[in-house]
This record gives C-alpha cells, structure tokens and sequence, in this order.
C-alpha cells in the first residue's frame, strides 16, 4: 500500500495524476436530516490515458471509504479493492490495482462512502432555523474552492471538467434540489433491518435496488405530494462542469417563482428562490431582481443561458456572501433578504448586486472557468465588474439614480489600493497551489482589483469594444477552460490594441504605480514609481514599469473640461506639452489603478477647483483627489495636513458620495490617533463641524419622491453628526428609539436610520439598550435588523458590556462572529480588548474556525489591523510565534505590515496634525 511519501515522490504534492480522468459521475446520496448523517455512491466513468495500477483521487477525511469496485471494458473484468485517503494534508485517496488499466481504455469506478452532517459550512453541512421553539436542520453545499471531495470522491480541480447525475434519496416531507431540474421523484419503500436498526439493510443493497428503480430517465415530470417516509429525486444530466460548482440541497423548503423570456432564442425559464419557511416572504426582491438581469447578461454577451432553470437558495449559514453554482445559487441571509416594509437603501443596494454577481459567474466560471485557481480573478474580477457595475447600471427601471460607476471607485478601487500597496500584497494572477493558500486568495486583489484593472481597461478601450471582446472570449472557450492572455486575445480582436503588453504587468506583478507630477514651464513630466504604503520601495521593488492610462483631464480654452484617454505612460518617465495656467488633473474620471502625487501648491489649487459650483472636476475626481490624499499621507508622501485641507475646501460639497470619500479618510486618521486625547477630540469637532449645520437642511424625514443621493445624503449627514456627538441629534435618535421600546413599532424610525438609532441608544445607554439589541439577534425580524444590533451592542461604552459581548460571540452563529470583530474593531473603546481577548482565547477560537473557508483570515485581521502604537506588531508576531497560521498567513503578514505602517505614520504625522487643528480652531485661513 502507497504512502504520503510514495504518493509525495510520485505525483506532484498539490495536483492529481494525469493517468485517468473523470468524464462523468453518478452520484446517489442519502441525507438523514434526523441523525445529521449521509451516505453515497459515486459511479464515475473514466478514460484512461495511460497505462496503470493506481487511481488517484480526492477525499476528504471527513468520508469514510467503503466498497470499491473497478471494471474495466478492455479487461472485460470488476475488480473489488479497497480505497485509503493516505495524503490527510492534500485529501488524497488511492485505489491500487492488481490488473493495470490499458491507456485508451474506459474504465469505471464505483465508491460508496459515509460521512456526518456537520455545521462547518464547508462541503455537504447543515444549517439551521427555528420553528416553534426548536431547531430545524436542513443541508446544503458549499464546494468552493477545494471542498467537493468532503461530500464525495472526485477529481476536485477546475480544469477536470465532467458531466453529473445527481440522484438524492431523502424523507418524503423534506424538499431535494440540485444543479438541474428534477425529472422524478417516487416513493422509496423498504424494510429496516431489525439485526441492525438501520434505516436500510445495507448501505450497499440500498443503493443496489435504488438503481433498478429509478436507473432510467422518466418523462419530465415531477411528482409531488410523494406519500412514505422517504422518497427519491432524480435530477437531470448536467453539462460539462468543475466540481465545485455541483450543488444540492435538502430540507424543508418553500419556493417563490418567476421566469425570464430570453432574447436570444424566446425560451421562457422558470426561476425560483428557495428558503425556509420562516425568511421565505423576504425573497421577492432578489428574484426581481434575478429576472431582470439575466436578459441583459445574455444580450450583452450574445450567449444564451444554457440551463432550463436557475435557483438561488437562501441559508442561515454560509461561510461566504454567496455563491454561484451552476443552476443553484446560493448565500447567506443578508446577501439575499429584504423586508419591504423595513427596507433600507442599503440593503437594496447589497442584495441587488450580490443576485447580479452570481448571475454573472454562470458565464464567467461556469460555462467558461479557469483553468487552474491561479487564475481566479477571471471569475471574480468579471463578476464584480459586469454585476455589480456594468449590468446593473444598465437595469435603470430597478433604480435609476444608484451612481452606480463612481461607487464603484470608492467601494472597490480604494480597497484594492489599500490592500496592495503593501509589500505583503500578491499579485492578481498568484503562482499557487497549496490548498491553504487558494482559500486565502478570495481576497480584494481578486475580486476588487481585478474589477478596477478591467473597469480601466474598458475605460481606455471603451465599453462597447470591450464587452465585444469579452464576447469573443467567451463564445472561443465555451464549456471549457482558459488562462489570462486568453481573455485578453479576444479583447485584442475586437479592439485591435496590443492588450497583452498593455495589461500583462497589470496582472502579473505586484503592486501598482505612483504618478509624481513635476510642473515645468512646457507642461508638466510625469515619472512612475511603485507605490508602497510607507512610501519607500527598493530598486528591486522599484522595477516594473506599468502600460498606465493616464486620463488627462483639463480645461479648453473655453473653460470646459476636456478629457484626454488616449495618454498612455509607457515608460519610468516622459514629459507632456499642457497649459498649467489652467485647472487639469491626471486619472480623470479616477478610473486608473494607481496614485497621483502633485506638488503641495498644486494640491490646493485642485481643491480650490473642486469645491466651485462649477467645477471641471467630477464627483469622481473629486473622490480620487482624496482617496490619494489619504494614501500619500499614509506614506509620508505628502502631509496629513494637506489632507485635511483638502477636506476643509470641500465643506459646500453637495454629493453625498463625495462626502463618504471624506468621512473615509477623516475616519482613518480619527482612528490612527484613537489614543491621543486632544488629538482626537479635536478632529471629532472638526467632522462634527461639517456634518452637523447640515441636518437642518436635510431634516429626518424621507420622501417618497425623493432621489436615492438625497436619501443617502440624509442618513449619512444624520449618521455622522450622531457619532461625533451633536446633542440635538443624538436627543432626536434616542427619542425615537424610546417610542420603538415603549411601543413595539419601528413605525417612528425610518428604515434608514435604524442602524445608527440602535447604535446611538446604546453608546449613550445601558443595560437595558444592550440588552434589547441582544434580543434582536437572537430572534431577527430581518437580517438588516440582525446587523444593526450587532453593531449597536459592539459599540457600548461600558467595560463590563463590552466584555459580555466578546463572550457573547462564543455562543453566536459562527458566520457572524466577523459581523462582531468588524464592528468591535471601529469601537475606540473595545479596540484594545478585542485584541487581548482573542490573543488570551485563541486556542478556542482556532479550534473553532479552523476548518473553515475564509473566517480565521478575517478575524486575525479584525482583531489587530486598527492597531497603531509602536511595539504593537511586535507585541503579535511574538503571540503567533510557534502557532499553525498556515490557513491566514497572508492575513497575519498583511496585518502585521498594516500596523506598522500605521505606527510609522503616527509618529511622523502627530506633530503636522496637531498644528492644523489648532490652527483651524482659531479660525486661521489654511
């Protein structure tokens, strides 16, 4: 029998063997709901491609093993063996032959395998809801990336493409779903085995007389109402597909429905969503919203749906927001849920572009994926783009005033910034295989990166060419795999640029560039450099010279804006003929992935500029000129001052995205001196100073008629002057919040203002505030409530609460606990005991999350990145010294980086910042 070692020598460590593939499974599984347990059998048909003794396979240690069998055509033989997972680290199984399999020759191999429903939220888990009092349980998949082979044995790599039919045998009153339509669904009759008290004979003569009964495909036709105690649910052939994008659940749940005509072909396809019966009636929303978006994806990329439905499964865990099987998508509550009647423009926001991501990824990812993990971002990078930017701003009729492409800049391309500006980035296009590093790789540089490197590609190319482009692609590699330059041969084709060279060190490397722009008396000579977040790159850092679109924007000599898109910097630096008498700026439209660093007196001039009622600046620009502020002064490059200044010349601002741009920044320099007194204070003053003489103007009343901006702008103004403590609202607030407590009815709070109700009636309360928050998580009306009160009982400021509440997260829905560290961490007074609590409860909270997909990651960052004393990173790379981090290295190292730069930072800028708020409090012109 083969050993890790042998199997280590053998075959590469992280990758299957080549000698046989998968060409398509049938699958069986039992799920028992009651006992929390599963069963299966996986036929899997194969080809073999070269001649061998060993079948080398994916498994989880999760499964257990039992009843082999191989047959092959060309021996004309069965061969029963036995299968051992013999790589735990890489979940490896092996079956050894005592007769080799001839190359060209078809073979099949037939597993059966137990396992349990657990709670991880990875692989075949159960989830649960309340009912009367009790727990309901109810299972669902989640396979992404690597977990497939934790609910049956399979070939789990994305490039290892088969066909499936899923047969599920489940109890008659639970509900079966899958990738594809069911096409029957029978009674399953039998007898328990009284020797054993089994539910079946054997698992073995279960499945046997289950493929006589339903081994043949029926008319199409669903049986319902099926009478017995279990029943049996055949779905229909899949297409060609990754394992990780199979699905299927089981559980009691109820449907809503609609249906889309597509405008490629008239075919009319029902569309479901699919939730349990407690959270079913808060759905309507994403299925509208699902219906709306899928003819435009099929319009836009000229290619049909190619599935005869499309689910989407609400789940009250899940490890991720949501995800995109192929026919079955699914997420967590607050990705998909909305109350209409409590319904705030946030939530709207959040569940329309998570429906409209998923729906992207059933071209981009599942008719066409990549080949290897590598290669994630052409999933994710297109999802974001095309769902949560370029098709929704098409869907005007949804919401026509959402500003949906500048929110882009300040929700994605400032954290894609952030993250990779430092020396613990990755590139977008990352050489990897461990399956501890894949998981990590769900990160900002792949999702939010990669959608703002293709948003400035469109940008430069235009849109209409660029989605031809991407039609190209799509239409070349359809059912199959591709790499990057696939991708950008098809926009090569249909634009007639070189996009290889322009995009590749866009991809490939690390980082991203600083533009210096020097004035002379000609124009201006503009030199890139990388930009790192403590401002000082090495020579060997210092190498890559980026294809950079440089977007001049300028005035004419009539004043107007002009907008130059075909300037491309093609070298460390070059030199431009423009008239600096007048307003100009580079990035125009803050679409490019890189910063600007202007002289001082520039800076200012740009900012005089920009806070006219006529401006040539953009809202865009106006967003990016303090989205770089905030990171040049991070890195020393510029002052913290100048920063300030800037904000203090956009105090008449009327976009309410231009104003979360400023509470941005001000909020990460609030908090870099959370533990300066006077600094502190004083800077509360100043954003109070902005936000508070604008309440009266926008009142707390929300019309029926009124924009979405206006909408925003009100509850971000009231929010604001809340937190940086206006008596007169804060009165307000919490008189609104003891009605609700007296009465019941949130009828006096509008839905928008809930948030920061809730947050400011305990910040300023007690127990009895706290405690009526508690209650709201535990019993939700709705996940936006849920969340409210989370982050109303994180903020408290008494010591004893907060640590209740950190104890509190040790009996919370495990997908939760990150709602908790995010909103602990932005709690000045809960920052420095989350930190030691989860230093001092480590051991329990890795136990906990440890086979999870992405949760240790986020609560290693949440827990430390907002610390900024010197000798804090120190004082935590100390703690992990010794300690398993392979599942959040990435994490750690970033946040460990995070810190000190932070440190830097503070000290370098106490002094600067201490001198302008003194100055402003006199009064002084700045």
């Amino acid at each position: 029998m083969s050993t890790p070692s042998d199997i280590a020598k053998k075959y590469n460590p992280y990758r299957l063997p080549d000698n046989v593939k998968p060409v398509h499974y049938d699958l069986t599984i039992k799920t028992d709901l009651e006992n929390l347990t599963f069963d299966g059998v996986a036929t899997i048909d194969l080809k073999v491609a070269k001649d061998t003794t060993e079948i080398v396979f994916n498994a989880g240690e999760e499964l257990a093993l039992h009843d082999v069998t191989v047959r092959s055509t060309a021996l004309k033989t069965e061969q029963v063996q036995s299968a051992k997972i013999v790589d735990k680290s890489n979940e490896r199984a092996i079956v050894e032959l005592s007769n080799a399999l001839p190359a060209e020759s078809s073979a099949q191999l037939k597993v059966s395998f137990t396992s349990k429903l657990t709670g991880s939220m990875l692989g075949y888990y159960y989830s649960t809801y309340k009912s009367e009092g009790k727990e309901i349980p109810y299972a669902l998949t989640q396979f992404e990336p690597t977990f497939a082979r934790r609910a049956f044995p399979c070939w789990d790599e994305p490039a290892i493409k088969a066909t499936f039919d899923v047969t599920l045998l489940s109890r008659s009153n639970t509900v079966n779903l899958s990738n594809m339509p069911a096409i029957s669904e029978t009674p399953y009759t039998h007898k328990p085995n009284t020797a054993t008290g089994g539910v079946v004979d054997t698992l073995s003569s279960l499945f046997h007389n289950l493929k006589v009964e339903v081994g043949l495909k029926t008319e199409n036709v669903v049986h319902n109402n099926v009478e017995g105690e279990w029943k049996v649910t055949k779905f229909d052939t899949t297409p060609i597909m990754s394992t990780y994008l199979v699905a299927f659940a089981n559980g009691p749940f109820e449907h809503i429905e609609s249906s889309y005509t597509s405008p490629l072909s008239g075919k009319v396809r029902p569309l479901r969503v699919y939730a349990t019966p407690d959270i079913i009636h808060q759905t309507q929303w994403g299925l509208d919203v699902k219906a709306r978006v899928l003819p435009e994806y099929e319009k836009v990329f000229n290619i049909e749906f190619p599935l005869p439905k499309l689910d989407t499964l609400v789940a009250h865990d899940f490890d991720a927001g949501a995800m995109e099987n192929w026919g079955l998508i699914t997420g967590r509550t607050s990705a998909y849920l909305l109350d209409p009647k409590n319904a705030d423009i946030r939530a709207k926001k959040r569940i329309a572009s998570v429906q409209t991501h998923e729906v992207a990824h059933q071209w981009f990812g599942n008719i066409v994926t990549m080949a290897w993990w590598d290669n994630l971002w052409l999933n994710e990078g297109f999802a974001t783009l095309m769902g949560e930017m370029i098709i929704l701003n098409k869907l005007v009729l949804i919401q026509p005033d959402w500003n949906l492409y500048p929110e882009f800049g300040i929700e994605h391309l400032a954290d894609a910034l952030s993250l990779d500006s430092r020396r613990t980035s990755h590139p977008i296009e990352v050489p990897i295989e461990d399956a501890n590093l894949i998981n990590q790789i769900f990160d900002s540089l792949s999702y939010s990166k990669a959608g703002s490197v293709l948003r400035m590609l469109s940008a430069y190319a235009g849109e209409e060419a660029f989605l031809k482009g991407v039609s190209i692609y799509l239409k070349k590699h359809l059912y199959g795999n591709s790499v990057t330059t696939d991708l950008w041969d098809g926009i090569a084709e249909a634009t007639g640029l070189d996009i290889r060279s322009l995009m590749n060190n866009w991809i490939l490397k690390i980082g991203y560039p600083v533009l210096t722009v020097t004035e002379t008396p000609e124009g201006i000579t503009v030199r890139q450099d990388r930009f790192l977040s403590d401002g000082s790159p090495t020579l060997e850092e210092n190498a890559t010279i980026w294809q950079v679109p440089l977007a001049v924007l300028s005035a004419d000599a009539s004043g107007k804006a002009s907008l130059n898109r075909t300037a491309l910097l093609t070298e460390r630096e070059t030199s431009m003929k423009l008239d600096t008498s007048k307003p100009f700026k580079l990035n125009g439209g803050n679409v490019g992935v890189y910063r600007v660093l202007y002289s001082s007196e520039r800076v200012d001039k740009i900012a005089q500029e920009a806070g006219k009622e006529s401006s040539i600046f953009s809202l865009d620009d106006r967003m990016g000129l303090l989205s770089d502020g905030l990171a040049l002064a991070q890195a020393s490059l510029a002052k913290t001052s100048a920063l300030l200044t800037v904000v203090d010349r956009l105090r008449n601002e009327k976009e309410q995205l231009v104003w979360k741009a400023v509470i941005d920044a001000l909020g990460e320099v609030n908090s870099l001196f959370w533990l300066e007194g006077t600094i502190k204070e004083n800077l509360r003053e100043l954003r109070r100073s902005l936000f508070a003489p604008l309440v009266p103007t926008v009142g707390f009343t929300y019309p029926s008629d009124e924009s979405v901006d206006a909408a925003e702008l009100r509850t971000l103004v009231i929010t604001q002057a809340a937190l940086t403590g206006d008596p007169n609202v804060i009165k307000e607030l919490q008189g609104r919040f003891e009605t609700y407590m007296t009465s019941g009815s949130l009828a006096d709070i509008p839905p928008d203002l809930i948030r920061i109700t809730f947050r400011t009636a305990v910040k300023h309360g007690g127990r009895r505030e706290w405690e009526k928050m508690k209650s709201i998580y535990l019993d939700p009306p709705t996940p936006t409530l849920q969340l409210a009160a989370i982050a109303a009982m994180c903020h408290t400021q008494d010591a004893k609460l907060i640590e209740e509440t950190l104890k509190f997260t040790e009996s919370v829905r495990t997908q939760d606990v990150v709602y908790f560290w995010s909103a602990l961490r932005m709690n000045h007074g809960a920052r420095s005991e989350l930190a030691e609590y989860t230093m001092s409860n480590w051991d329990g909270i890795y136990k906990r999350f440890e086979k999870g997909f992405s949760q240790l990651s986020r609560i290693v960052a949440f827990a430390f990145d907002k610390l900024s004393a010197s000798g804090d990173a120190d004082k935590i790379e100390a703690f992990f010294k010794g300690k398993d981090t392979s599942a959040f290295s990435m994490s750690l190292a970033q946040t460990l980086e995070l810190i000190k730069v932070n440190a830097k930072w503070r000290t370098n800028s106490l002094e600067d910042v201490e001198q302008w708020l003194v100055q402003w409090k006199k009064g002084s012109k700045l």
